[in-house]
């Protein structure tokens, strides 16, 4: 799991940090709506992590039962 997460965090830093100034980029920084953009990325991000988080518990917990 600690592996997985290393990668998509690693992964997340490259595509900021490739990022190139386009008409698109100075609309959004422009106009604020980056923010959003990157609120709603980091929110389905964190739910997606959770959610894997809270189902890998449950089958380590079926797996003991057994």
């Amino acid at each position: 799991m600690k592996k997985s997460f290393t990668v998509i965090l690693f992964l997340f830093f490259v595509l900021f940090t490739n990022a190139q100034d386009s008409k698109w980029t100075e609309l959004m920084n422009g106009t604020g709506k980056v923010f959003v953009v990157i609120a709603v990325m980091l929110t389905i991000l964190a739910g997606l992590i959770l959610y894997l988080v809270r189902l890998d518990r449950k089958i380590s917990r079926l797996e003991k039962n057994k």
